[in-house]
Order: structure tokens, then sequence, then C-alpha cells
């Protein structure tokens, strides 16, 4: 994430015409809303006037969010804000504030859109980390993808507005972030979108696994400015024997349901090379979130 040399916001309606693209340097938003014209018109307009202080607002800030949390971090934009509000509670293990980023940047917009509007339901879907807006009796049934270098449906969370789930967000391997752990895909259900991506990221850095056939070159290897730094990040996983999968998968699951019962996300579904862990609060909850996969 930089400011020089970035060129200026973009703006416009997709060819849908119903929804709505903002892109601003690495920032990418594809936003929909539900509702009457004018209400999603007046929505519209209030996001795309919001997006492009956020940018040069997190530059401002970009050496403190990219060190390691502490209970001394302070933090001062908005997005920046909700960025260590997500990050804080997890300080005793190895996070920085750019692990929210993508998820408190949709939380922020949508706030943005959804202030004083008469929406129904509506979403800002930050390269697949979502903050969700949702009226009595609305849902959302959100896709998730496992490997996003073949890409297919392979489960759906079911999002209803009874639920206090509004936000959802996937680490991984394979996503736009380097990832600590092996881990295909983990797609988190939290309150909101910071505090579900800065789980996901967590819990995709704990399935793990010591194998020959696991790759890693240190983070600033591939990215200078990486908050990660020198930290050994996954480039390439070969196929692993069924008994490591099983153990990794446990090790993720156990940092999944520590995060749970701290009661900072509601639901996590975890794949390794065809393999899927569900942890939901189905008992205290009443969430679905369906995987598709062999469970383990």
């Amino acid at each position: 994430m930089g400011g020089s040399g970035v060129s200026p916001p973009v703006t416009a309606l997709l060819a849908d015409g119903k929804r709505l693209h903002l892109q601003h340097g690495p920032i990418d938003l594809v936003i929909e809303a539900f509702g009457e014209n004018l209400e999603i018109a007046a929505a519209y307009g209030q996001a795309a006037a919001a997006f492009p202080a956020i940018l040069p607002r997190l530059v401002e800030e970009l050496p403190a969010l990219r060190s390691e949390v502490t209970a001394a971090t302070a933090l001062f934009g908005p997005v920046a804000r909700r960025m260590l509000a997500a990050t804080h509670p997890h300080r005793a293990t190895f996070i920085t504030p750019m692990a929210a980023v993508a998820g408190a940047v949709a939380d922020e917009i949508l706030a943005a859109m959804v202030q004083g509007r008469k929406l129904a339901r509506a979403y800002v879907n930050n390269g697949g980390d979502i903050a969700l807006h949702l009226t009595l009796g609305e849902r959302f049934a959100v896709g998730m993808v496992s490997d996003v270098n073949h890409p297919s449906l392979d489960g759906v969370a079911d999002v209803t507005a009874d639920m206090a789930v509004r936000g959802i967000a996937t680490s991984g391997r394979g996503g736009r972030s380097f990832s600590l752990g092996i881990a295909d895909s983990v797609t988190v259900l939290a309150d909101n979108a910071a505090a579900a991506d800065a789980a996901a990221t967590l819990i995709a850095n704990a399935v793990n696994a010591d194998h020959p056939g696991i790759q890693r070159i240190p983070a600033q290897v591939l990215d200078p400015d990486s908050d990660l730094g020198d930290r050994p990040v996954t480039v390439a996983v070969a196929p692993l024997p069924p008994e490591m999968i099983a153990e990794a998968l446990r090790a993720g699951t156990d940092v999944a349901r520590t995060i749970r019962l701290r009661g900072l996300i509601h639901s996590a579904c975890l794949t390794l090379q065809g393999r899927a862990q569900v942890i939901d609060g189905r008992e205290d909850a009443g969430h679905r979130m369906i995987a598709a996969g062999q469970q383990g």
C-alpha cells in the first residue's frame, strides 16, 4: 500500500447497472445496495464521497500500521482505528493492524453508505472481505471458494438479519496477502469485516505443518514493504499425507475455537487439500455454515 504515484480514485457503475465499483491503488471495492432507487442512488453517492480519503489517511500512518500491535499501539484515522480494534484483542500473538485492513475499509465504506439511508440490505466486498447490512427479514447467502487458482463454489455461509454476523473474510496462502500457514482458505464470520479479517489471518497462520514439500520464503524478499518482515511465508505446498492434513487442520481449529470462545468470531471454515473443518456456534446461536469437502 503506497501513496505516491497512485492514480486518482475510480468510481463507476458496473455493466449490470446495479453494482458500484470503487478503486484506488490496492483498494478495490464492489458495492451493492437493495431498496428504493432513490435510496440506492443516495447511498452510492455517500460511499463515493467517503472513498477518496481512505487511502491517503492510511498512508499517513503506514509505519504504525505495519508494526506489531502492543498494548501501547495508538492509531488515529477512522479506518486505522477499526484495524486496531480488530487486532488489539489478538496482541498476545504476533499481529499487525494490516491483518484487518481489507475488512476495515469495507466496514468504513458500508457505514458511510448506510448512514441516514433506508436500505433493505447492502454489502461492500473488498476482494472477498465483505461488510454486510441487513434489516429485519433479510439474508445473504455468501459463496465460499477454497482455491482461488481453481475457483468453484465450495460452500455457502447463510447469514440472516437475526444473527449478529455483519462481516465475513477469507485468508489463506492463495489470497492477496501472505500467509505463514498452509491453509487453502479460512473463512470467518464475525460481528464486522475487520474482526473477521484479523481472525481469519491468525487461524490461517495456525494451519501449519513441517514437510519437505512446503516451500517458504521470507516475506520481505517477496515484498520489501511487507509488515511480516523476514518471517517465512508459504509459497507452495505439495500433496501432504492425510494424517498431516488432519493435524494441520486440528491446529487451526484449536485456534479458531479459542477465538470463538472469547466472543471474537461466530464461525469459521478451514480447508486444506480437499478436507474441510467447520467451527460454528450452532449450539448457541444457530449459525449456518455449509462447507463442501470431507469433514475433519
